[in-house]
């Protein structure tokens, strides 16, 4: 078998070696390869090691690239055997037969190639990565097709992936590690990649892999390109393409990022962010794997999107160690020493975003995290956050750089938000510890982090976020804990530091206020306390704090603010709400108590501190007293609750009596220390304090405690009432009138000190009867005396036995007589209103009465007297009528003292204040039953029984009969009077038989008002009628409404005072219903039938009590009249009377304020439950609300938009999903109402349905079927006339808000049938929305000192930065292939039509975006939008101009070569064939987007483009110029990129050098010059042969601006051009040139010419030119001699005359010299300009320099000789010149100097000007120079041989060789000589011996000592011992030692 083996395998060994020919070979290797390799699978050593002998002698033979092998063949083969050996050679193979087929066969191997890739994979990685890289080189050649086309939705299935889902995976997955792959030298691991993995992608090790110029190299960039493209084909899943399309997104390349963005919006949608096995893939890619083979984390841009991923993902919030090892890697600046961490720097905006997600992240684990992962990880979160911000310095930062100072205040403040939700995430392991210690960090931070305002906003919002850690109930401990921290914080000064070492910058009472009343329940008192604290500081404080403590001394507010049930919105009791007050005695222990601030105990009158908060906490504890006297009432929290108290206490009996007693009973329990009295002793304090800012509250409270306390209670504070006399005697009325009445209650108790009371009494009676000489101030005190006294006298009376009451009327009756005299006699406002309140207050107690009046104040005159007063409006006086009549006997007959009161008090109806009538009401109730009536509930203020009065049964009748009487008269003002006489009299009396018995009567007669126009008399008529309802039985009750109805349906009238049911009581619209509006009684009671219970016309007539007159005054807020409602007699009509629901609902919304409330009223009365009855009625109020949405009042279609929208809003979608339509189509009818409150109602109602839609959208309920129809609907009009284009502000506001939220939260399958027509009219309506005035402005733009291009910049920015701008973006998501082809044509319409420069520049941003964002998509057109857009930029505005500029450098990325070539045809024809300047700009700005936003597409046609672009960029125009400068610095290399494109860049200047155009043949001219100059003098002998015809055209012609340019690169040419020298007719030519154009007449040329003459005569180092030259410069200097002033003549280009001095000068190298030299001597003798000077000096220089180079050591001739010493001669003159003439004199002379070595004539001629020079030059720097000239001419000075120096003896030889004869020049030779022979003699090696070596030491010391300069010493430096001498070596300046 063996030998078989053998045997065939030598066969075809002996074919291929008997191959003559490639192609025989290819031939045979295709027949024979696949089968040979196959036998390496044999089981013999032989065969194996013969087919291995056979594949080398291939190898030698198949290196001719022509030979194809059998790829397709080698590739089965190797998918098909597993054989390590045999895969080996095929992969060999295959690898070097690959390259050679063309691309079409390629291609052909791909499904193959990738068929079972995954397998080949777990078989042998080595071998797949080869396949792997083989498959990118595919990629490369793959022409893909369009995305979402058949081929590309059948691509999967072609490649078979279909079946091999794995094969697809892998694939996609190492394309992903691809895209991650960028190859360090440094590291074997990068980020996201082991070390395994980047040797895979290597080819293992294989280190040409990725380098381009190997041979089998490739471009990485271009390749992963290729791949992420064919990742994106349909080839691929979603799901698949998942993560790859993740890291490409993040790749910092943009042509891989945009590819990655897009698959990204596709592949997210398609991945379950909560499967395990994705959360492993991205914390994975994240944080890298451990080992010295793992990954390295992610990079930072690829960290970003992982962690915006993991922020949606609820799972990945349960990886705890992942997310701490995240934080922790982000934050900390030094890497855990386990983990080998690619960490961000401390700096950077990559590293701001990063962190920046990282605390997002934080902030997502916080909410999402579930509590047992939330307590396991929060802790260590918590403690890298605060590691992370106090390593920046806390609570202060350390230094910081510019970067990190911009930086860090983002961040800090992020850190502290996300310690905050973290903190309220597991409140128990970080915030409830008994010391608070994260809580008390945070208020330190708040205290003293001093980085700025956006990092306070960070700590306050962490505390924020913390107060929901002490919702529930706290330990005491805590509690306690937090009470100590909380009022520490209060205590807070700033600027002081506490000891803990850092001062406080910032306050943190607000944040104190605001956990107290959070975190501390209400009933803790030092909670309340630190409210109290807050107010302490009054006006001083900030207003938040003010409010927010008020906030916690309102348990309305407290409630509000910590609601135990979400449902709570007030009315509801303390007890049910499950909360508690604060307990009475803890509070008044902490507050008045022994040891406090505000001890009771203290002195009274003095002051008091915290004086701004002691009158709210006295209120405060008042209010806290009478809640819990109250308790067991269960008293309604509201947000009036301190008013409501109030209230009770002044006006309810029951509440009164119930608090009398409880504080009787609490004094009797506590003596003299009970709350009571010590709440009594605190308002007594604050009304007496020196400090009167309290008095008015204080004696407020003290008033009401002393009129309900015990006299037991009263005993502590009645010793000092001689202190309330400042009080009594107060300018301010409210405390004069509260003190003196606090006065009489505690000076008639029985403890009053006798003594003091009778002295202040005294001293209150002589302060009275002054009353007849005061002013001013003693008015006041005559006041407060006054009531003093009267409140005494009758308080005193109240408590005596009634048997006394004649005695004491005895006693005071002198005080009676004064009163009564001020009454009578006084003018003074303030003396009247006090009398008639002291006679008020002595009548009630009985002390005034009818049979106690003298017969000089008798009755009738005490009657007429008040009554004249109450006329004229006086209260006070109508009181003390009924005061007075209340005392008197009962006799009402004609006559009678008794019937004249009741008169008088009728007589007032004259008054026409219903204030006023509300008065003489209650004093007519007082006068008919005296105690008994219910306005005499608080009189009685001192704890004694009721007094009596004389006895009345006739009265009450009598004045309810003519009560009733009156009502039915004719005059206006006397119905009106009695109709509230009436209502006072059933409210103050109707407990009483006698007004129960006539209540029938009373609801008659409030009927009869009913019908009055006037609205007073309606409202009262209609609480009348209520409060007839009220009082009266049951049976009454019926009886009444049985009345009432038949009154109005029967057909007799059988009641007095019935109206007619056409009565009119409204105003039309004013009550509207269903069908119209209640006018008319009729219509009440068509109402009423319709609903089926007459009785609810009461109900309905209480709407009057909204009424303003109601709520302003204090005496009817205890009629109660918003409960009226809650009687129990209406429970059930509407469940019975469904009808009334809609009408009822709709009445709610009515635009009448009264009516909206009143309806609310009885809506909340009668709808137990609101949310489930509109729920049961729901299709019946819809309903009636479409039909009369519609109707003809205005009123009820304003009404109905408002109800449409709260009904929506409140309702599921589902609910109203089938009328969505219609009220749709209805809204946008009303929306053009004809009343403008409609409208405005109909657009609210518009913005709610546009909320509702975009929340549905945003929720997902866009599957629903309405959805469609409801964008059909919104878009249309919000875009129309109607919406966008409205000319109402408002309405484009809504309108725009409207459609941004439209797009903004719509799902793309809902909006994409609409995205065409959307984008193209948003794109039409953004100049609409553009204000009118701005064009306007614009053409006028100089009037406003701004050009017009300033104002396009603004609305360009304005386009850019506009809000619909971004809703097109959005719009553009959404688009597919099919959409994207219908956008087309409504594009280029808009495009094309639209007006306006935002419309036209948002149609280029709209193409840009198109180009960036959505390539696939619109790659198909963007050669059609690319010459769309061709045509727009010639518009006149620059700005709309450089737009589609830019748009067609994007549209370029993605459009063909040949539309790109078409771009650059348009550009070139506009450049070259165009005669207006802004078509060439324009040219250039298209040209410069290409380049810079089509960099790829540019680079790719650059032989086509830049040599336009460098011909263009020399254009003169400056505007024109720019655009084509900026894109070649961009896109050329440098200038070695003109030597690549030379040649086609001098064919196209040669086009244009014979142009008729001058602008274009100038700019063709000098872009031969350029082109010249960027050459770098280096010029090789073809791109000479390509400039030199077009240089040769270009300098040719007459004399143009910028033709020197021409000129230099001209002289530039002849430099570098070695074929000159070869072609001598080329030689010729250019002399001729240079010659022509030196003898140009053009001042402004000619010395450009001259230059580069002097350059031509020097490059041909010849002088035979000279004669020329000298013909060409002579002429030009004499000119200008004859004319001075023209010597001084500078151009523009520089100075003519010393220019053309210098270049002639010189040119003259040859015997021309002495002419050349003559010539300037002349000009140095009769020109004195400096500047003449100075270029003849600098030419002088360089020609001596030229001269000696020439001579090279010979002598000079003769004539030069003398020429010289005459120049030598003219130099004197120069010293009259300024400094810098002197300088560049001495300059010229230094050259001269060293030329003078062979000219003793010279030298000496050089010695004297010296001499001479230096005798009277004053300047140091002149100087100087003068003695380099002198030392050059010592330099050369003729020495001897160093031979005779040697020889010579110790002294006189070498002194006598060192003294030269000339003693001028000794310092300067001697050094120099000596140095020159000591350096020739050791050089010849001969070294003097010791002794001489010491003599010439000697000497050299002997000279330094006559050292005058310092020459020598610069010279020689003698070291310590005589063995060495160091001289300065002339030759090289250098220091050599010589020993």
């Amino acid at each position: 078998m063996e030998a078989k083996e053998l045997d065939l395998v030598g066969k075809v060994e002996l074919r291929i070696a008997l191959t003559a020919s490639d192609a025989k070979l290819e031939s045979i290797l295709n027949t024979y390869l696949p089968p040979v390799l196959l036998k390496l699978a044999s089981n013999h050593v032989s065969v194996r090691n013969k087919v291995i002998a056979i594949c080398q002698h291939v190898n030698t033979r198949i290196k001719a690239p022509n030979i194809i092998l059998p790829v397709a063949a080698l590739l089965k083969q190797y998918k098909e055997n597993a054989n390590p050996l045999i895969r080996h050679f095929d992969i060999l193979y295959i690898q070097q037969g690959l390259p050679r087929l063309s691309v079409s066969e390629r291609l052909k191997l791909f499904p193959t190639l990738v068929s079972g890739i995954h397998k080949n994979f777990e078989e042998s990685a080595r071998h797949t990565s080869s396949l792997f890289n083989m498959l990118l080189k595919l990629t490369n050649s793959m022409d893909l097709p369009p995305r979402g086309s058949a081929e590309d939705l059948t691509l999967r299935n072609t490649l078979g992936f279909d079946e091999n889902t794995e094969d697809a995976c892998f694939i996609a997955s190492w394309i992903g590690k691809l895209i991650l792959y960028s190859p360090n030298s440094s590291s074997k691991r990068l980020p996201g990649l082991t070390t395994e993995e980047c040797k895979f992608l290597q080819l293992y090790d294989k280190t040409d892999t990725w380098l381009p110029a190997i041979a089998g190299g490739m471009n990485l960039v271009d390749t992963k390109v290729a791949a992420v493209r064919f990742l994106a084909s349909g080839a691929f899943s979603d799901t698949e393409r998942f993560l790859p399309a993740l890291f490409a997104a993040a790749d910092p390349n943009s042509r891989l990022s945009d590819i990655g963005d897009d698959m990204m919006k596709r592949a997210v949608s398609a991945v379950s962010l909560e499967d395990d096995l994705v959360l492993v893939q991205l914390f994975r890619s994240y944080l890298g794997t451990r080992g010295t083979d793992g990954s390295l984390p992610a990079r930072v841009n690829l960290q970003v999107r992982l962690l915006a991923l993991l922020c949606k993902s609820k799972r990945a919030t349960s990886y705890t160690s992942e997310n701490t090892q995240i934080v922790q890697e982000g934050l900390t600046s030094t890497p855990q020493a386990h983990v080998i961490s690619s960490r961000v720097a401390d700096q950077g905006l990559e590293a701001l975003k990063l962190r920046t997600q990282i605390f997002a992240y934080v902030n997502w684990l916080a909410r999402m995290s579930d509590a047992a992962s939330i307590d396991s990880v929060a802790p260590n979160l918590v403690s890298h956050l605060r590691d992370y911000i106090e390593g920046q310095g806390w609570p202060a930062c350390h230094g910081q750089t510019s970067g990190q100072r911009n930086e860090l205040p983002s961040l800090r403040s992020l850190a502290y938000e996300c310690i905050g939700v973290l903190a309220r995430s597991s409140a128990e392991k970080l915030i409830l510890d008994e010391d608070l210690h994260l809580l008390r960090w945070l208020f330190d931070s708040l205290a003293a982090d001093s980085v700025g305002k956006e990092v306070t906003l960070g700590i306050e919002q962490a505390l924020s976020s913390v107060l929901g850690a002490f919702g529930g109930n706290l330990s005491p401990e805590i509690a306690e804990s937090l009470e100590r921290l909380l009022l520490h914080n209060m205590q807070r000064q700033l600027g002081t530091d506490e000891g803990a070492g850092f001062a406080i910058v910032r306050s943190t009472r607000f944040t104190a206020v605001r956990y107290a009343n959070r975190c501390l329940p209400f009933q803790n008192v030092t909670a309340r306390w630190i409210n109290i604290l807050a107010l302490g500081k009054g006006a001083n404080e900030r207003k938040e704090i003010l409010e927010e403590a008020r906030k916690g001394l309102d348990p309305y507010w407290h409630q509000i603010l910590n609601p135990i049930k979400p449902e709570f919105r007030g009315g509801e009791t303390l007890e049910r709400l499950g909360y508690q007050l604060p307990r009475l005695m803890d509070l008044l222990e902490l507050l008045f108590g022994k040891g406090s601030v505000w001890n009771s105990m203290r002195p009274p009158n003095s002051a008091l501190p915290m004086a701004n908060a002691y009158g709210i906490a006295v209120t405060f504890c008042c209010n806290i007293l009478y809640s819990e006297c109250l308790s067991h009432a269960q008293l309604p929290i509201n947000d009036d609750w301190d008013r409501h108290l109030s209230t009770l206490m002044r006006n309810d009996e029951k509440s009164r009596k119930t608090v009398r007693d409880r504080l009787h009973a609490m004094a009797e329990e506590a003596g003299a220390y009970s709350a009571p009295e010590t709440l009594l002793r605190a308002a007594f304090n604050g009304t007496v304090a020196a400090d009167s800012s309290n008095a008015i509250s204080c004696s407020a409270s003290l008033l009401q405690l002393c009129s309900l306390s015990a006299d037991t209670s009263l005993r502590g504070i009645v010793p000092s009432i001689t202190l309330l006399r400042d009080s009594i005697l107060s300018s301010d009325k409210t405390v004069r009138e509260a003190s003196s009445h606090v006065f009489g209650i505690l000076g008639s108790h029985s403890d009053c000190p006798p003594k003091e009371l009778r002295n202040i009494l005294k001293d209150f009676d002589e302060i009275c009867k002054g009353w007849r000489q005061a002013v001013g101030y003693n008015y006041l005190q005559i006041h407060g005396a006054m009531l003093a006294t009267a409140y005494y006298r009758s308080r005193r009376a109240f408590r005596i036995q009634m048997t006394e009451l004649a005695d004491q009327a005895t006693k005071v009756e002198g005080s009676v007589e004064l009163h009564l005299e001020i009454l009578n006699d006084a003018q003074d406002k303030t003396l009247l209103d006090a009398a008639t309140v002291c006679v008020n207050e002595l009548s009630i107690s009985g002390i005034i009465s009818t049979r106690s009046l003298a017969s000089k104040h008798d009755a009738a005159n005490l009657t007429e007297s008040l009554a004249k007063s109450a006329r004229k409006g006086n209260e006070n006086a109508v009181k003390a009528l009924g005061s007075i009549g209340m005392q008197s006997a009962e006799d009402v007959g004609e006559g009678t003292t008794f019937r004249k009161i009741l008169d008088a008090m009728f007589e007032l109806h004259e008054v026409r204040e219903p204030t006023v009538q509300f008065t003489v009401g209650e004093a007519l109730s007082c006068a008919a039953v005296g105690w008994e009536s219910k306005a005499m509930i608080a009189v009685l203020d001192v704890d004694t029984p009721s007094p009596t009065t004389p006895p009345r049964s006739v009265t009450l009748p009598w004045i309810l009969t003519r009560t009733l009487e009156n009502c039915n008269t004719t005059k206006p003002a006397l119905r009106q009077a009695s109709a509230i006489w009436l209502l006072c009299l059933v409210e103050f009396c109707s407990h009483l038989p006698t007004v129960q018995g006539r209540l029938r009567e009373c609801q008659v007669a409030f009927k009869g008002f009913l019908a009055d126009r006037d609205s007073l008399n309606q409202e009262t008529a209609s609480r009348g009628l209520s409060l007839v309802y009220e009082r009266g039985d049951s049976e009454l009750k019926n009886d009444l409404v049985r009345d009432l109805v038949s009154s109005f349906t029967g057909s007799s009238v059988n009641m007095s005072g019935t109206i007619s049911a056409e009565t009119q009581l409204f105003e039309p619209g004013a009550l509207p219903t269903g069908d119209g509006s209640i006018s008319t009684y009729k219509d009440i009671m068509s109402l009423a039938a319709e609903v089926g219970n007459p009785s609810l016309v009461y109900k309905f007539m209480s709407l009057a009590a909204n009424n303003a007159i109601w709520s302003s005054r204090a005496a009817f807020g205890r009629f109660g009249l918003s409960n009226i409602l809650s009687d129990s007699s209406v429970d059930g009509y509407l469940a019975q009377n469904p009808k009334l629901y809609p009408a009822l609902f709709r009445y709610r919304f009515d635009p009448n304020t009264n009516v909206r409330n009143s309806m609310n009223e009885i809506w909340t009365a009668l709808v137990r439950e609101p949310t489930a009855t509109i729920d049961q009625h729901f299709d019946s109020i819809m309903g009636d609300l479409l039909k009369n949405i519609l109707g003809k009042e205005w009123r009820q279609r304003q009404a109905c938009c408002a109800a449409i929208a709260d009904l929506v809003q409140s309702r599921p979608a589902v609910k109203y999903e089938k009328y969505i339509g219609e009220i749709w189509t209805l809204t946008f009818k009303v929306c053009d109402d004809i009343k403008d409150s409609v409208r405005t109602a109909a657009m609210a109602l518009a913005r709610v349905l546009v909320g509702v839609l975009t929340r549905g959208l945003e929720a997902g309920e866009s599957s629903t079927q309405s959805t469609g129809a409801m964008l059909e609907h919104v878009l249309p009009f919000l875009l129309s006339p109607s919406g966008l284009e409205s000319p109402a502000q408002d309405v484009q506001s809504f309108s725009l808000s409207a459609i941004l939220q439209i797009i903004k939260k719509s799902d793309k399958a809902v909006l994409r049938p609409f995205v065409p027509n959307l984008v193209g009219r948003l794109v039409l309506l953004l100049s609409s929305l553009e204000p009118e005035g701005i064009e306007y402005i614009r053409l006028r733009a100089e009037q406003y000192g701004v050009t017009g291009q300033q104002i396009d910049d603004a609305r360009l920015s304005g386009v850019r930065g506009s809000p619909m701008l971004e809703a097109i973006e959005r719009c553009l998501d959404f688009l597919d292939e099919v959409s994207m082809q219908k956008l087309r044509k409504i594009l280029e319409d808009a495009i094309t039509t639209g007006l306006g420069l935002p419309t036209r520049v948002g149609g280029s941003r709209v193409l840009v975006s198109l180009s960036t964002r959505h390539n696939f998509i619109f790659k198909p057109h963007a050669n059609h939008f690319l010459r769309l857009a061709r045509k727009q930029v010639l518009d006149r505005n620059e700005t709309i101009s450089a737009s589609y500029s830019a748009a067609c450098g994007y549209l370029a990325r993605l459009a063909s070569d040949e539309g790109i070539f078409e771009v650059v045809g348009y550009c070139r024809k506009l450049y070259l064939a165009s005669d207006d300047e802004r078509h060439r700009v324009v040219a250039g700005e298209i040209v410069l987007a290409l380049s810079k936003y089509a960099t790829d597409r540019f680079n790719a046609l650059a032989t086509d483009i830049l040599p336009f672009v460098f011909l263009a960029k020399q254009d003169s125009y400056e505007p024109a110029k720019i655009p084509f400068q900026d894109t070649w610095n961009e896109s050329a290399g440098g200038s070695r990129t003109v030597l690549l494109y030379m040649q086609e860049i001098i064919q196209l200047a040669m086009q244009y050098l014979d142009s008729p155009r001058w602008a274009l043949k100038h700019t063709a001219a000098f872009t031969v010059a350029e082109a010249i100059n960027s050459t770098g003098g280096e010029i090789s002998d073809v791109i000479a042969q390509i400039i030199w015809p077009a240089l040769d055209k270009a300098v040719d012609g007459k004399t143009w601006e910028g033709k020197e340019k021409i000129l230099q690169a001209f002289i530039t040419f002849v430099r570098a051009d070695n074929t000159i020298t070869r072609n001598e007719i080329k030689k010729a030519r250019i002399q001729t040139i240079i010659l022509r154009e030196s003898k140009r007449k053009n001042a402004a040329y000619c010395q450009h010419a001259l230059r580069c003459l002097s350059e031509y005569v020097e490059l041909r180092d010849s002088i035979h030119l000279a004669t020329e030259v000298y013909e060409i410069a002579a002429p030009i200097i004499e000119e200008l001699l004859v004319g001075p002033e023209a010597m001084d003549y500078d151009m523009q280009t520089g100075d003519l005359p010393s220019k053309t001095m210098y270049e002639h000068h010189y040119l003259n190298l040859s015997t021309q010299m002495s002419r050349a030299l003559g010539l300037t001597m002349k000009t140095l003798s009769e020109n004195g300009s400096r500047n003449v000077h100075n270029a003849i000096y600098e030419a002088e220089k360089s020609l001596f320099q030229k001269l000696e180079k020439t001579l090279k050591g010979q002598h000079l001739p003769e004539v030069v000789e003398m020429v010289l010493v005459e120049y030598v001669r003219t130099l004197c003159k120069s010293m009259d010149q300024v400094e810098q003439t002197r300088i560049k004199a001495a300059e010229a002379a230094i050259t001269l100097a060293s030329l003078s070595g062979s000219s003793q004539y010279v030298q000496t001629a050089l010695i004297d000007w010296i001499s001479s020079a230096k005798t009277d030059e004053r300047s140091v720097q002149v100087q100087q120079s003068l003695d380099l000239v002198r030392g050059a001419i010592t330099d050369v000075w003729v020495l001897p041989k160093p031979d005779a120096l040697l020889q010579a003896g110790e002294d006189g030889p070498i002194a006598s060789f060192c003294t030269p004869p000339n003693e001028e020049f000794n310092e300067l030779r001697r050094p120099h000589t000596m140095v020159w022979a000591w350096a020739e003699a050791s050089g010849r090696q001969q070294m003097a011996p010791n002794n001489r070596l010491a003599s010439f030491l000697d000497l050299i010391r002997l000279e330094l000592g006559n050292d005058r300069h310092g020459h020598i010493q610069r010279c020689f430096k003698i070291v310590s011992e005589p063995k060495y001498i160091t001289y300065l070596s002339p030759l090289d300046e250098t220091w050599v030692t010589l020993s």
